[in-house]
């Protein structure tokens, strides 16, 4: 059975599905264990009937991952991944640190590495700095754990420094381009996704123009985070994938949202009150 296109859900089946594919963020770097506890409290919403559903995903501190797994565990939330993030949130260009604390993120037991793309280096027109800190930091995770790559779209600003750094992100083997840190003043944006998203599909199309049909084509995924706090602005990011995508690019191993705030307004939309918007900077 073909999986129904996003206008044809109703609202809380859009909201169910926008929680599936949440990275819920806690990134203050003030956090106690009581804090991780309610993040994993978080990670999932139960109906009246019993039925539960569960984010794609936490981003914490490499240092939490740990505590977190156990929470999870303790919930039997086992589906539930641990992501963190590694040269953060300023994007250096010493590569020997990044993959130093993306190895360490890995030993803490990260499921994914956010990483940061030293933006500051492409703006001044290094290229090669920021491709060898991605394919680094890829080779420090491994086999099994998925690199995200952040390319700060909102101090890169042009659209053709978004396409640059979304091209040496996927070329340098990124499993997920991300818009933002969610530190900076401009994070995620309808037009950055369109960019990014575009870049992805050109990937896609030139895979299956030069490989068989014994290798399909390896989709790289997209995250938007920052300022995403409602139903509403989760839906312009899915439409977004959707269209250039398609449906099957509604898929956690495939689409992320990296949100802390927004968990509120989808469980308003959940439960049929009438909350619009939650606060939070994330």
């Amino acid at each position: 059975m073909a999986e129904l296109a996003l206008h044809e859900l109703t609202p809380k089946q859009q909201a169910a599905k926008a929680f599936s594919l949440l990275d819920l963020t806690s990134l203050t770097d003030a956090e106690t264990a009581a804090d991780i506890q309610a993040v994993v409290d978080n990670a999932s919403w139960r109906d009246a009937e019993g039925n539960r559903i569960h984010v794609a995903a936490l981003c914490l501190f490499p240092r939490f991952l740990p505590l977190a797994r156990k929470l999870l565990d303790a919930q039997e939330l086992y589906a539930v991944r641990l992501a963190t993030v590694t040269n953060f949130p300023t994007g250096g260009d010493d590569i020997d640190i990044a993959v130093k604390e993306t190895a360490a993120a890995v030993a803490y037991g990260a499921d994914e590495v956010d990483v940061v793309l030293p933006y500051q280096a492409l703006l001044a027109g290094d290229t090669r700095t920021p491709l060898q800190l991605v394919q680094a930091c890829k080779a420090a995770c491994g086999q099994h754990v998925h690199l995200k790559v952040i390319l700060e779209t909102g101090v890169l600003a042009s659209a053709q420094l978004i396409q640059q750094a979304s091209d040496i992100a996927i070329a340098g083997g990124a499993d997920f381009i991300k818009t933002s840190t969610g530190k900076v003043a401009v994070n995620a944006s309808a037009e950055a996704a369109e960019i990014m998203l575009a870049r992805i599909a050109a990937d896609i199309a030139r895979q299956q123009a030069t490989q068989s049909s014994a290798h399909p084509a390896r989709g790289v995924g997209f995250k938007p985070a920052g300022g995403i706090r409602t139903l509403a602005d989760a839906i312009l990011y899915m439409q977004a994938v959707e269209t250039q995508l398609g449906s099957a690019g509604l898929h956690p191993s495939r689409f992320r949202l990296g949100a802390s705030s927004v968990r509120t307004n989808l469980v308003a939309t959940l439960e049929g009150s009438q909350e619009s918007s939650a606060a939070g900077g994330y």
